[in-house]
């Protein structure tokens, strides 16, 4: 890891929270969530989102590792109410769900 990147991670790990679908609700329809799939480590997207790591960040995207949220999965959030880590890159939120 780089420096800047190891220094971003620092940062954002003390900014990640759990939260509850419906203190994302709103978020969703203003189209601002960004789904991380559960295999990535949330801080470790973030960071890299924060740093501009392009290609990184292009083959998660290829991958469908991380995308807008969709309907269903936000329709399933809403049902189920799973433990919903964030982590915010204005003027987006990074979304993640964690079974712990």
């Amino acid at each position: 890891m780089t420096a800047s990147l190891e220094l971003m991670h620092a940062k954002l790990n003390t900014e990640t929270a759990k939260a509850d679908w419906t203190e994302l609700e709103v978020f969703f329809a203003k189209g601002q969530l960004i789904r991380v799939d559960s295999q990535l480590d949330l801080i470790d997207v973030a960071a890299h989102i924060a740093c501009d790591h392009t290609e990184t960040v292009k083959n998660w995207m290829l991958n469908g590792q991380i995308a807008k949220l969709e309907d269903a999965t936000a329709a399933d959030w809403q049902t189920r109410k799973p433990a919903i880590w964030t982590v915010v890159l204005a003027p987006w939120i990074l979304v993640q769900e964690r079974a712990h």
